[in-house]
């Protein structure tokens, strides 16, 4: 994890600086409208390297024990076009989705910041707890989910590899009086309410990725200075901000910018403690690119993987 938070904090800067192209991904839905299949493309110089992600998208699977998203990067040389690795996507997808939140906790959380709040009990849950354990010293993870079976069973497992203190809630205002919130449900309708957030509170809002899903109300972004992982993605999908505006209760100018930027020193970050923070993630295949391209230059160095003649 603390290698890909290292590998999000490159790509972050390089989407912001346009030094990978991220062209806007293609989501259509499955004829029977059962789920979806996502098509992220991109290409870099650094290394010189482009690929894309394909992707299904499954709402009902973690009820049949399955990953909700699956699929694969494939990576091909920019010199030549030549195919040079197929990677999983699950988890790649899942590492450097909580890398992306680490990232940006650590840029505009407060320093202090030792209690982690989280909604959702999949595998993004378990492997943002890692990625925020990596970025603040938590001492009290609390886990909300809609099945507290699910939560349980998270806590459980969490329990045995972390030193903190994890407990489950079955009120959901306990897990958003957090200093930081995480979000990761299914939901397509507000689960955090602005009215339980403390003063200095920062959130990662990710669960929600499509214009007419969210997973906060009004309330939540009205009270929030607003980050995004691109723009151009965060103006087109991120429901969490565009049902707001639909409404008038923010705009397109209250989005500040996005963490490339702050990273870069041309947005600001947090201006005191007291300020509510919000990264509104989406996943960029920049974070993909860089995290598929790291793994398949360690795979050839460690001679993993498998070697297929073209």
């Amino acid at each position: 994890m603390s290698q890909c938070i290292a590998l999000m904090t490159e790509a972050m800067q390089a989407a912001s600086d346009c030094r990978i192209a991220v062209p806007q991904r293609l989501i259509a839905p499955l004829i029977d409208s059962s789920g979806f299949i996502t098509l992220m493309p991109g290409s870099t110089l650094q290394p010189r390297i482009y690929g894309a992600k394909v992707i299904g998208v499954h709402p009902t699977n973690p009820d049949r024990g399955l990953p909700g998203h699956q699929g694969f990067v494939a990576l091909f040389d920019h010199d030549t076009g030549t195919p040079v690795a197929i990677i999983d996507g699950t988890q790649v997808t899942t590492t450097r989705t909580a890398a992306a939140s680490a990232l940006a906790t650590r840029t505009l959380a407060r320093p202090d910041a030792k209690t982690h709040g989280v909604f959702g009990a999949g595998m993004q849950a378990e492997a943002h707890v890692e990625a925020i354990n990596a970025v603040r010293a938590i001492e009290r993870v609390t886990i909300w989910a809609r099945v507290q079976a699910k939560a349980e069973s998270l806590a459980e497992k969490l329990r045995e590899l972390h030193s903190c203190q994890i407990r489950v809630t079955t009120d959901p205002s306990e897990a958003a009086a957090c200093d930081v919130v995480t979000t990761v449900t299914g939901a397509h309708e507000p689960v955090v309410r602005g009215e339980w957030l403390k003063p200095g509170a920062h959130l990662n809002l990710v669960g929600a990725h499509s214009p007419k899903t969210r997973e906060i109300d009004d309330e939540v972004v009205r009270r929030s200075t607003i980050y995004v992982d691109l723009m151009r993605s965060a103006l087109n999908e991120a429901g969490d901000l565009l049902i707001p505006m639909q409404s008038g209760v923010i705009c397109a100018r209250d989005i500040v910018g996005e963490i490339g930027q702050v990273l870069a020193g041309t947005v600001a970050g947090r201006k005191h403690a007291a300020q509510i923070t919000l990264y509104k993630s989406l996943g960029i295949f920049a974070q993909d690119l860089i995290a598929a391209a790291h793994v398949y230059q360690v795979a050839c160095k460690q001679n993993v993987g498998s070697s297929v003649e073209m």
